[in-house]
């Protein structure tokens, strides 16, 4: 394995959906990433298709956060632009709010101004979210009428992530934050904590390989692949159920493409 790479060894839609307009009949055609590489200076532009797919008209609004997250599950919508890899200050887009009619295809078009900094380097990033707006709403430009406004309304929303990469710049580092055993549902399970502290964002597949204390190679064991923005941290687990119990030599690695790949090794203790 040695050969094909350099290995450093230590001792969401992510595209993700938040419950949004989807329900309503609204969807984001493509992608819930928008990425471009881009030199220190550039410009580029780009489009974002909203469909409805429902038979009422459907109002949204599209605002910026950034959009942070940690190994243990918390994530952090801040005020754009507050981070220090937020490139929402970078980002115009138009319109704001809309109606999108039934059957009715929207585009929303956005212009990225990369500031002529010499030091941009690597993985710039922040979040447009699409928000429906329910007829129920005080904000809503086409409210329902003669209905009482008794219950509970589920807003659902998109998040779009804006990726700006600075060329190919940045240092790729990965650190093994911790790594420990656990038992769920009866499985025997390798729990992996991961944060990126470099510059450029990473998406690694995960895998442990099993040796005896003898040396013999006992299997590779696959996990997950994750995005990992600078400065953020997540979290990946590895089923290891179908190994017999015993003492092993365990490298954990997290391949991130090329000759970015980093790993880790330990000594596991499998015990019923």
């Amino acid at each position: 394995m040695k050969s094909r790479m350099r290995i450093f060894v230590a001792g969401m839609v992510l595209c993700f959906l938040i419950p949004s307009a989807a329900e309503a009949g609204v969807s984001v055609i493509g992608g819930l990433t928008h990425q471009k590489k881009a030199a220190p200076g550039e410009i580029y532009k780009g489009s974002i298709f909203l469909k409805n797919a429902g038979t009422n008209p459907e109002e949204i609004k599209i605002y910026q956060t950034d959009y942070l997250f940690r190994f243990d599950g918390t994530n952090d919508y801040g005020s754009p632009g507050k981070a220090e890899r937020s490139n929402a200050d970078w980002l115009n887009f138009n319109p704001h709010r809309l109606v999108i009619p039934p059957n009715g295809t929207i585009m929303v078009n956005y212009t990225v101004k990369v500031p002529s900094d010499a030091n941009l380097v690597g993985t710039y990033w922040s979040m447009l979210m699409v928000e429906g707006i329910p007829k129920s709403s005080p904000l809503s430009t086409q409210p329902e009428k003669d209905k009482a406004k008794v219950g509970i309304t589920q807003i659902m929303r998109y998040g779009i992530q804006m990726v700006t990469q600075i060329s190919n710049s940045g240092e790729r580092k990965l650190n093994f934050l911790e790594t420990k055993l656990l038992k769920e549902d009866k499985r025997r399970i390798l729990q992996i904590d991961m944060e990126n502290t470099g510059q450029w964002w990473l998406r690694p597949s995960v895998w442990v390989e099993l040796y005896g204390q003898d040396g013999r190679y006992i299997g590779r064991f696959d996990g997950g692949r994750k995005r990992i923005y600078p400065g953020t941290s997540v979290r990946d687990k590895v089923d290891l159920s179908n190994v017999p119990e015993g003492k092993y030599k365990a490298l954990v690695v997290a391949d991130s493409g090329g000759d970015y790949i980093f790993g880790a090794n330990y000594i596991l203790k499998f015990e019923e």
